[in-house]
């Protein structure tokens, strides 16, 4: 890690900055994959299956026996924390549902406004160098919770041409209604303009790599609809002196075994635990069986050494990171200044990983600065909050001279006439 001591304020524009997202600087071949799958539609994603992956498939769509055979061979163990972490991000998913309230603004006017649920999402779910089951979990339950009649599953296959069967496991538990064989830039592809095979959907969930994530931006960009922009994991702890070293550099190793182009920060105030969790990296980093990978995302991580609490907590809002954990004596209090983070662990024995898998919060978050603006995915993620009014004659003439003034003012006829006349006719009605 690079270290920096006691930078000044003018220099944290540059501290905050993220590792060159290689998909940028590849936005031309981004496109030129769009564009394939939009014209050739299953045919450029065999190929494409073909060029990246290195399988050739002639059906895209996980049959009814490859879903059927993906749990045998999963060990009960794994199976039960699987059911505890279902159970416990439901709990957390399922209590984000809100019941309709009917709010009278005027006399006579009455405006509410309801959830209904997108008709098709798309979750793409990386299976590249680490096959991300654990993200099925955090898409399909809010997406069910929400009541999306139906989702559909993307993900890269392997060099057997199966999906991994974690993947199809959980897919299966959690009620995905189609899963594909396809990965990368094309999945984004297909699921936003559709294919022969792949349905066209309305919104795509999911992290990736860069290219899944430029992929997405630039269908956005063509009026699909996206979670967020959520690219390279990232992570920054803030830890004081009481913290132990130990806990701090697994944190740290935790964000940088995702890929190389990840990050990690440690912001701290104390010189020595700058010292101790570095000579805990270096002793733990040759046990991890992705040592090489966590390697070269270290060597884009920064520990950023300044001089209390208050500017520890300024630097990591400036920051705004995908996870932050929060390690000092007082870290609750601490938690509260918080404005920008897609999730936030407090104390010493809330690791990352816990939110990752099993505590119940939802793991698919802003990166790469995004916190300042966005939120997490969450069960508003997979609906669409529509507003209703119902005036009845006496709130029209409670708001109507009102309504007429203002369309005078911006100078549209139609919009005061058509006020007008209503209340003409209930006056009409009234002489009557």
């Amino acid at each position: 890690m690079k270290i920096y001591e006691y930078p000044k304020r003018n220099k944290w524009r540059l501290l905050v900055q993220r590792p060159a997202n290689s998909a940028e600087i590849a936005e031309d071949r981004v496109l030129q994959i769009l564009a394939a799958v939009r014209n050739k539609g299953d045919a450029a994603v065999r190929a494409f299956n073909r060029k990246f992956d290195g399988v050739d498939l002639r059906e895209l769509l996980v049959s009814e026996a490859e879903i059927a055979a993906a749990g045998q061979n999963i060990s009960a163990e794994l199976k039960a924390a699987i059911q505890l972490a279902i159970d416990n991000i439901t709990k957390f998913h399922a209590a984000q549902l809100h019941s309709e309230v009917v709010i009278e603004t005027s006399p006579g006017v009455r405006c509410w406004r309801r959830s209904v649920p997108i008709e098709r999402v798309g979750l793409y779910i990386p299976g590249g160098t680490a096959p991300l089951f654990s993200t099925v979990l955090m898409l399909a339950i809010p997406a069910k919770i929400a009541g999306c009649p139906e989702i559909i599953l993307c993900s890269p296959p392997q060099k057997n041409g199966r999906l991994h069967p974690l993947i199809l496991y959980v897919a299966k538990i959690t009620g995905v209604d189609k899963m594909f064989k396809v990965g990368g830039a094309q999945a984004v592809a297909a699921m936003a303009y559709g294919t022969e095979s792949i349905p066209g959907v309305d919104k795509i969930f999911g992290p990736g790599n860069s290219w899944v994530t430029m992929a997405k931006q630039l269908v956005n960009r063509q009026g699909v609809a996206i979670d967020l922009p959520a690219g390279p994991s990232e992570v920054a702890v803030i830890a004081d002196e009481s913290a132990e070293p130990e806990f701090v550099a697994l944190d740290l190793l935790s964000q940088a075994e995702h890929g190389t182009d990840s990050q990690v920060m440690l912001i701290t105030s104390s010189p020595a635990i700058v010292k101790a969790v570095e000579s805990k990296i270096n002793e733990l980093l040759p046990f991890l069986s992705r040592k090489d990978i966590a390697e070269q995302a270290l060597a884009n991580s920064r520990a950023i050494l300044l001089k209390d609490p208050a500017e520890m907590m300024e630097f990591a809002n400036a920051y705004a990171p995908e996870h932050l954990i929060i390690m000092t004596e007082n870290a609750v209090a601490l938690s509260a200044k918080v404005i920008n983070a897609g999730s936030v662990f407090i104390g010493a024995y809330t690791p990352e990983s816990a939110g990752d898998y099993a505590s119940g919060t939802n793991h698919t978050l802003p990166t790469y600065g995004y916190a300042r603006s966005l939120s997490g995915v969450s069960v508003d993620s997979f609906v669409k909050k529509i507003t209703f009014q119902t005036i009845s004659e006496k709130g029209l003439r409670s708001i109507g001279s009102a309504v007429e003034c203002m369309a005078a003012a911006e100078g549209l006829d139609a919009h005061q006439t058509a006020v007008s006349l209503r209340l003409a006719a209930l006056e009409k009605g009234s002489a009557r």
